[in-house]
């Protein structure tokens, strides 16, 4: 028996929205680990991979692998009588010819239930091997989106190209030519290129030092107030006995000190009290790591250069996954598949996509 229980049905009708154009029939294979899908269309040029982790869902249940073949387009269109927000149910016996789907209302008592009908399908698994790929471009979701919208206006086909200068996608129409260049910021540019990783390394140890000293000025500040209350803690009174100062004797002692030097004895008060100036570089550098993982930027990978040439039409297809991640993966390598990919909470979608070989 299948059990998965989804906390936002949005997830699902944003997966199947991405993949229904290129896939009309497909299973859905279910095992203890989550549901995968795997298909091709028709031309047998590209490849969707889809895995939902059973960890993404609030409760998941599969006591046996059992493949769930439907249709697609009837699959949406029930989904699409869910909202967004409405927690969602999947439910299917063993040996079931119907897939249960029943939605929950997050502010309203409202439960509907559907059953869409299964199919057998016949479609082998293929087997992905491994790839250790030559590029690997990492970039906004939107901003990919928008080139291959661009640039499918002048022509049919575009050529990506990985280089040390950047990412190019480049269009050749029978009116109109085009290309974007994409730069990487500096010191992100490629794995393969030895002088950039040495900038890297050296901003690296550059910030290595830099917290190395803010550590020892702490630890030295730190030894020195511990000195200075050792010092005061073996003041004697008249009758020769040893006390310690209360909070209020030592604020005293130190008066006279800042009075003589007010402004100076600010300075020092700011130096000891707050790690202002190193709270405030931590931030700073916190917000850095924060935009990049919102994908506000571009990076690249490469050990060498890549030149390849793709269908606009698919590439158009396949960035409707947009929705559901900011960020998508461009993996290259000459005379091999482009792999795009995009990450979300629930697992991942995968596309496999033919290169053009000379006029084909």
């Amino acid at each position: 028996m299948l059990e998965a229980k989804l906390a936002e049905a949005g997830t699902f009708k944003k997966l199947l929205e991405s993949i229904r154009e290129l896939v009309t029939d497909a299973n859905f294979a279910c095992n203890e680990e989550g549901i995968n899908l795997q298909a091709m269309d028709n031309s047998h040029v590209a490849l969707v991979s889809v895995h939902l982790m059973a960890s993404g869902f609030k409760r998941y249940r599969c006591d046996r692998p059992m493949p769930l073949g439907v249709n697609l387009n009837t699959l949406t269109k029930v989904l699409k009588c869910a909202k967004d927000d409405d927690i969602c149910i999947l439910k299917a016996a063993d040996e079931a010819d119907l897939l249960n789907l029943i939605y929950e209302a997050k502010h309203s008592d409202r439960i509907s239930e559907y059953d869409v009908k299964l199919m057998d399908i016949d479609v082998d698994t293929l087997d992905i091997p491994e790839t250790d790929y030559d590029a690997r471009v990492t970039m906004p979701a939107a901003e990919f989106t928008r080139i291959v919208r661009d640039l499918a206006q002048l022509g049919e086909n575009v050529r990506i190209e990985v280089s040390k200068e950047g990412v190019r996608f480049t269009s050749e129409g029978e009116a109109a030519n085009g290309n974007v260049l994409l730069k990487p910021p500096e010191g992100t540019t490629t794995a393969g290129s030895s002088s950039s990783k040495k900038k890297v390394k050296a901003d690296d140890e550059e910030e290595d030092e830099v917290e190395d000293e803010e550590d020892d000025e702490e630890a030295a500040k730190k030894k020195k107030k511990v000195k200075k209350e050792s010092a005061e803690d073996v003041d004697m009174d008249e009758d020769g006995e040893s006390y310690k100062p209360t909070q209020d004797e030592g604020e005293e002692e130190q008066e006279p000190e800042e009075e003589e030097d007010e402004e100076s004895g600010k300075k020092r008060k700011r130096k000891a009290n707050g790690k202002a100036a190193p709270a405030k570089k931590a931030k700073k550098t916190k917000k850095a790591t924060d935009s990049d993982d919102e994908g506000e930027g571009i990076k690249i990978e490469m050990n060498s250069h890549v030149s390849l040439t793709f269908s606009l039409k698919y590439l158009g297809n396949f960035t409707k996954s947009s929705s559901l991640s900011s960020k998508v993966s461009l993996m290259m390598s000459n005379e091999v598949p482009l792999l795009v990919s995009y990450d979300f909470g629930q697992g991942y979608i995968r596309y496999y996509l033919a290169p053009k070989i000379g006029d084909d």
